[in-house]
């Protein structure tokens, strides 16, 4: 019998997980999505782990034996004790692949979008903190978020460039990490250091939606990825990147994110089946994992330099919507929902302490 998503990551895509609970490490959840569903890494994010903690009493004891009266340090020991547990699972995915894969993912807090200083000391503290070599550090890729790449990677901090939207912000960031890079091998040092650039793909459809005719629904985040890819494969073939690669460096890999289906008429799995190509990742809600594997299809890779990507661009336009300002309308929505989401979350840690006083 057919296995999809065994076969997805046949054809070289890393399929991860964009969710944790307390449940799903303890209760043998996750440990089966890993052998039985071919689930090689897992991300998540500070609205995820506000669902988390809210919607049940899992975390409550963890909360009363804190230690701290701060309610950002008591959410980022839940976290990480919670990341190094999963880190442990994926661990043999990272042994197997000597590194490549089997990463899990911590964000820093939100409200440290526009401060590039800021987001580099919280997020050395904070894979100091981890201590686990297959965790990656989320940083933005705001323009401030930029700044604190490059520093990081120069720095030998693993990270998860996320809230992509657009070919140019993620440009921006690839550019940023190689710079990292080339200061790590003039100063000598080795360049070891794993990266993910993180697209957000769905959020473009929405966005557009009702703005546009039934015809063009769900086709500018397929056309927007289309670009994107363009510009990673170009990465990839660069005397730039070969020169890092051939003193050792290793690609930042593209993962598409934001692939669970919005519009109820759609595919679920629309955002998986239309993004496989080799050396990316894909990282999926829950339902979306079930129905992928329930009845995914993983038989047609990506078309690099599509004919059809500049015909449905100019359509798009022609309706007075245009791929890069649209892409900055995005970033700051969705930089606005994880704050929304941090404050959400802090307030819960927070009653959830007053309630163990």
């Amino acid at each position: 019998m057919e296995n999809p998503t065994r076969t997805l990551n046949g054809l070289g895509q890393s399929l991860w997980l964009d969710n944790i609970t307390r449940s799903i490490l303890s209760d043998g959840t996750l440990i089966g999505y890993r052998d039985q569903k071919t689930v090689t890494g897992l991300t998540s994010n500070p609205t995820i782990f506000a669902q988390a903690i809210k919607s049940g009493k899992e975390y409550d004891a963890s909360i009363r034996q804190a230690g701290h009266t701060d309610p950002e340090q008591v959410f980022f020991k839940l976290a990480i004790d919670d990341l190094r547990r999963a880190a442990e699972i994926f661990e043999p995915v990272y042994q197997r692949t000597n590194g490549v894969d089997g990463w899990v993912s911590l964000e820093v807090s939100p409200l440290l979008a526009d401060d590039t200083t800021a987001t580099i000391e919280q997020a050395v503290a904070l894979h100091k903190e981890a201590g686990a070599h297959n965790l990656f550090i989320k940083v933005p890729g705001t323009p401030a978020g930029v700044g604190a790449i490059e520093e990081l990677i120069f720095r030998g901090v693993s990270i998860n460039v996320t809230l992509l939207f657009s070919p140019e912000q993620y440009q921006a960031a690839a550019d940023a990490w190689l710079r990292g890079l080339e200061r790590r091998h003039a100063a000598g040092m080795d360049l070891n250091v794993t990266s993910v650039a993180s697209v957000f793909i769905s959020r473009w459809d929405v966005k557009v939606a009702d703005k546009v005719g039934a015809e063009l629904h769900n086709k500018l985040g397929f056309a927007v990825c289309g670009l994107i890819y363009a510009k990673y494969r170009k990465l990839l073939d660069s005397p730039r990147l070969q020169r890092l690669m051939n003193a050792g460096a290793r690609p930042q890999r593209l993962l598409w994110a934001s692939t669970g289906t919005k519009d109820p008429k759609a595919s679920d799995v629309l955002y998986i089946e239309n993004l496989i190509a080799p050396l990316t990742v894909n990282t999926m809600p829950e339902k979306t994992l079930h129905a992928f594997a329930d009845h995914g299809k993983a038989e047609h890779l990506m078309t690099l330099d599509d004919p059809s990507i500049a015909a449905t661009l100019a359509r798009f336009e022609a309706a007075g919507i245009q791929v890069e300002p649209t892409g900055q309308v995005l970033q700051k929505e969705g930089a606005d929902s994880f704050v929304k989401s941090w404050h959400e979350l802090l307030d819960t840690v927070s009653a959830r302490m007053g309630a163990a006083a």
